[in-house]
């Protein structure tokens, strides 16, 4: 639910109406439909939507429960961000710390390992605990932003982390993008978690942060607007004018100096939740 209407309002719409397709293998037990649906009004309601609809059926393509879900929102023309929008010279944005959703998921999934690597129990609980708060809503985020001058193009980055997603921006602009990796924020428990890990969190699973293209002239506004609304907010970077093909070079700037800003093509999470696959 959170993740469809996370997509929702980076475009500036409200969430407003959710469809969801529910396939239930034939051995499976319907008596979890029931709470399902509980658990799907309730999202809903967080949100702002309405669940309106969708399909239920028992079928042999699938060997366990299957949710599949449609967000639809409204959004008015001049409010309706869309990375074509992001200009060269925009600054670069990061709401949110990094890597939220990949902290909890390996934390919940993988407490032994990291024990082993020299966690406490405690700060293991309180990575997993990252699930529900901050959480990986972007709602709250975007509607903060929603309507601040200059704000020109927002994404929330999900598979493949922050560093993806700041090439995917600059990608479908037809940009190149300069990070700044000393600007970049990041919670202490993501930090430890994937040192213990021997992992990268620019490159894990990242819902409940948010990217904003803003032009130059209004980003040290947009930044105050955003922590006046509760959140954390940083200039991480800049769009620059492409050379050689869209969305390149993509660069990250750090204390050893400028070099490409890491791709990757599997999030740091499945590396380690399934190392074979």
């Amino acid at each position: 639910m959170h993740v469809n209407a996370n997509d929702v309002v980076c475009l500036g719409a409200e969430p407003r109406w959710f469809l969801a397709t529910v396939l239930l293998p034939p051995d499976g037990d319907a008596a979890v439909l029931e709470p399902l649906f509980d658990g799907l009004r309730r999202a809903c309601a967080a949100v702002g939507a309405t669940l309106a609809g969708g399909h239920t059926e028992v079928s042999e393509a699938v060997s366990r429960l299957v949710v599949a879900g449609t967000m639809v929102g409204e959004v008015p023309l001049d409010r309706l961000y869309a990375p074509t929008r992001i200009a060269a010279g925009d600054a670069l944005v990061q709401i949110g710390p990094a890597a939220i959703e990949g902290t909890a998921l390996l934390a919940a999934e993988t407490p032994g390992a990291l024990r082993r690597a020299g966690l406490a129990p405690a700060t293991i609980a309180a990575a997993a605990a990252l699930a529900d708060d901050p959480g990986i809503s972007v709602v709250g985020m975007a509607r903060a932003a929603w309507d601040a001058p200059g704000l020109h193009s927002l994404h929330d980055p999900t598979e493949g982390g922050v560093a993806t997603a700041c090439g995917e921006m600059a990608l479908a602009a037809g940009l190149g993008v300069e990070v700044d990796e000393a600007e970049t924020l990041v919670h202490p428990l993501t930090a430890a978690v994937a040192e213990a890990l021997g992992i990268d969190w620019r490159g894990l699973l990242a819902s409940g942060c948010l990217l904003a293209a803003v032009a130059e002239r209004e980003a040290d506004a947009f930044v105050a607007r955003l922590r006046a609304a509760g959140e954390s907010a940083c200039r991480i970077g800049r769009f620059t004018a492409s050379q050689g093909g869209p969305g390149r070079p993509a660069i990250l700037r750090a204390s050893t100096g400028p070099r490409a800003l890491p791709r990757f093509t599997r999030d740091e999470a499945l590396r380690v939740l399934s190392p074979e696959g």
